[in-house]
């Protein structure tokens, strides 16, 4: 973190000897206050998109029309943004309009909550214009200005506010909640790329706990299409795709084709309610640890389990298809899946030994009719 901060501070002296403000702000400034480690850096500045371009060689300026600019330095990505107000919202989520100001208090005035608000300067000297170090203080989450207004322009601010609460173990005004149960179902029109980012965050954090009593507390099942019931029982599990297994909503939210297949693979395994070698077999380790969390078992006599595998997968068998077909004397065919369904069971349950003397015997007696 100090050295992520040094780099921060070569960005804000390079701006402020071409006779621009600049500040660290938000996320990085709250957490340097709370001895937190963070890596994210934001910087605003009364510098134009242009003139941090014409500063910065490397810049890239992702969209024009929203004044960032991002820069790297030795692997360090920079956001750097251009002090404004934003003049009115398109579908409650986005700024539709922005001008440019030339004032630190004009800028810090659009943004969420107090405790992102504070700024800090290439001294590391603390500019706090809205009160941010009390509220970081008291512990709580307050919006800037009306909490209703915030949350209606932005109805991604509401699951920040749950974020922010849970990460941190704050309290959430009752001001703020209010406003999240009168603007609540803005949250139907968001994304669920953007809602599945913030609940990845809140069902991530060790505080996963406190986050699943304030979404019940502030009443956002609905709205989020999640029963957090589900989540009643999860144990000591602390896998985030465990999390979203319980919760059952793969075919709603937006997930890979491989994270699909292992919350498929882990709810199988709650089902049959057994970890077994064919469970561990079949499943692979990583699902049959994620229930054994879940369910409270011993994760390490598990892992132990799987280490004693006798065969791991169809290819530690002994022998191939090949070798079965000519000792049948027999074409290939659909017998093969059979054989081989019936010799994975044989040698898991330790009835028969994957030596392929003992195996081809036992194939020759049972098969070769």
């Amino acid at each position: 973190m100090i050295e992520v901060l040094k780099k921060a501070k070569k960005v804000l002296n390079e701006l402020n000897k071409h006779g621009y403000e600049a500040y660290i702000v938000g996320g990085f400034v709250r957490d340097y206050l709370l001895k937190r480690k963070s890596y994210d850096i934001d910087i605003c500045t009364n510098a134009k998109p242009k003139e941090i371009k014409e500063i910065f060689n490397d810049a890239c300026v992702p969209n024009e029309d929203y004044g960032s600019v991002i820069i790297s330095i030795a692997n360090v990505r920079f956001e750097i943004t251009t002090y404004r107000k934003e003049i009115s919202y398109i579908n409650n989520r986005k700024p539709e309009e922005i001008e440019y100001v030339n004032d630190l208090q004009e800028d810090v005035l659009r943004r969420d909550f107090t405790i992102n608000s504070l700024c800090m300067d290439k001294n590391e000297k603390i500019i706090d214009l809205l009160n941010g170090k009390k509220d970081l203080k008291k512990r709580v989450i307050n919006t800037i200005g009306d909490s209703y207004v915030k949350f209606e322009q932005d109805s991604l601010r509401i699951l920040r506010a749950v974020r922010f609460a849970t990460i941190l173990d704050f309290k959430l005004t009752n001001d703020i909640e209010y406003a999240i149960k009168r603007t609540k179902y803005l949250l139907k029109k968001l994304s669920y790329e953007r809602k599945k980012q913030e609940l990845d965050k809140i069902f991530s954090s060790p505080n996963i706990k406190r986050g699943i009593e304030l979404l019940k507390k502030l009443d956002l099942e609905e709205e989020l299409e999640i029963d957090l019931s589900r989540l009643n029982h999860i144990g000591n599990c602390n896998d985030l795709l465990g999390i979203w297994a319980l919760l059952d909503v793969h075919d709603i939210y937006p997930f890979t084709s491989n994270e699909k297949e292992l919350i498929m693979d882990i709810q199988n395994l709650l089902d049959e309610g057994v970890i077994d070698n064919k469970s561990l077999y079949k499943y692979d380790l990583y699902p049959n640890i994620v229930v054994a969390s879940i369910l409270n078992m011993d994760k390490r006599r598990v892992t132990k389990m799987y280490n004693k595998l006798p065969i791991k997968s169809r290819k530690d068998i002994c022998v191939d298809a090949n070798t079965i077909t000519k000792v049948l004397n027999r074409e290939p065919g659909s017998y093969l899946r059979d054989i081989f369904e019936d010799l994975e069971n044989k040698i898991l349950n330790y009835t028969l030994k994957n030596k392929k003397a003992e195996v081809l015997k036992y194939i020759v007696k049972k098969y070769n009719k």
